[in-house]
């Protein structure tokens, strides 16, 4: 069975920038036996911390789309991370907004693999874990990764989010 066409897009994106897991190998998504929408769910499934989870949230900064990388353990302070970067209106995306900017869906947005690259911003708590884990494109894919693999691929910036 084919993979979904957003695992393929965003297996490519990882392929393509020459993404490595945290043993040195070539990070490959991973379909879980169920979907996982919340951190603590893809934790569990995965047997690992949930700061360990690089959950994608896809924000609105003054109409332009962020994606903000944070450690399943964190909940983004919107008001000092609006203050921090510089917009005056940062509020979550709707449904709507998060599938126009990633091609993806609430649950399953990955770090790569958008129809174009999103500025991005990773949680320096993510540093505190040697291996991450982060969405693969629909909610039941995941791929390993490491925090500075995850500033690499996507040029993100680090940042406390919380």
């Amino acid at each position: 069975m084919q993979p979904h066409p957003n695992v393929q897009a965003v297996q490519r994106a990882l392929d393509d920038a020459g993404a490595r897991d945290s043993s040195g190998g070539a990070s490959q998504v991973r379909l879980l036996p169920a979907a996982v929408h919340t951190a603590a769910a893809a934790a569990a499934a995965l047997g690992v911390d949930v700061g360990a989870i690089a959950n994608s949230l896809i924000f609105d900064a003054d109409d332009a789309p962020l994606l903000v990388l944070t450690s399943g353990a964190h909940r983004v302070d919107v008001a000092g991370l609006a203050a921090s970067i510089g917009v005056t209106r940062l509020r979550r995306a709707t449904p709507e907004f998060v599938k126009q900017h990633t091609g993806q869906v609430i649950g399953g947005v990955a770090p790569v693999g958008h129809p174009r690259p999103l500025r991005t911003l990773v949680d320096t708590a993510l540093q505190g874990y040697d291996e991450v884990w982060a969405a693969g494109g629909v909610p039941q894919a995941v791929f390993p990764t490491t925090y500075a693999e995850l500033l690499r691929i996507t040029a993100g910036t680090p940042v406390e989010v919380a």
